[in-house]
């Protein structure tokens, strides 16, 4: 895979000022490598075509994808809209790998830091911009201010997307044991 020239998915701190919509870019000024990224188990990579992103699946044996478009027309109205919103943003995990390759629109994926558990790490992702969380990280998702994302999901078999909401239940999940114990191997 190659990573895009121009542009190429931007990494860096989240400020944590809540009194700014979440679609902001909350940028704390502080950039991050791709290789402190996969520090925290996410690995980045640029595909410009969907062929790209199929070789991908086909490596990690993904038999299955949907596509969502996510913007204020997908939607009754704003209130539906928001609420959806507002439910990506929670912060979560997952029990399987998440793989996300955008196709049109921006959005952003924030991870824990799990060594600075008061920090979250924002990626910006753009077309052709693809994703790969770990099993276990917490993270969360929201759009941009341009209110619109179209993105594949792939997944290792029947499409699911069940997300387990932060909770000491959570933090005590063999998930998120397996997930903490990989990444302090680095």
């Amino acid at each position: 895979m190659r990573y895009k020239q121009e542009n190429m998915v931007k990494v860096y701190v989240h400020d944590n000022k809540s009194g700014i919509d979440y679609r902001e870019s909350h940028n704390s000024g502080t950039e991050l490598s791709l290789d402190e990224l996969a520090q925290l188990g996410v690995i980045y990579k640029y595909c410009a075509t969907e062929a790209e992103v199929d070789e991908i699946a086909k490596e990690r044996q993904y038999k299955n994808r949907d596509v969502v478009d996510i913007h204020q027309g997908s939607f009754k109205n704003e209130t539906d809209f928001n609420e959806k919103l507002a439910m990506f943003y929670k912060e979560h995990l997952h029990e399987d790998e998440e793989i996300r390759y955008c196709l049109e629109g921006t959005g952003y994926f924030d991870v824990r830091d799990a060594s600075t558990p008061e920090n979250w790490v924002r990626c910006r992702v753009e077309p052709g911009d693809l994703l790969i969380l770990p099993p276990g990280i917490y993270h969360r998702f929201t759009l941009t201010s341009s209110n619109h994302i179209k993105a594949l999901r792939l997944f290792k078999d029947e499409p699911k997307w069940q997300a387990i909401n932060r909770s000491t239940q959570a933090d005590s999940l063999p998930v998120r044991k397996d997930y903490l114990s990989q990444i302090n191997q680095y």
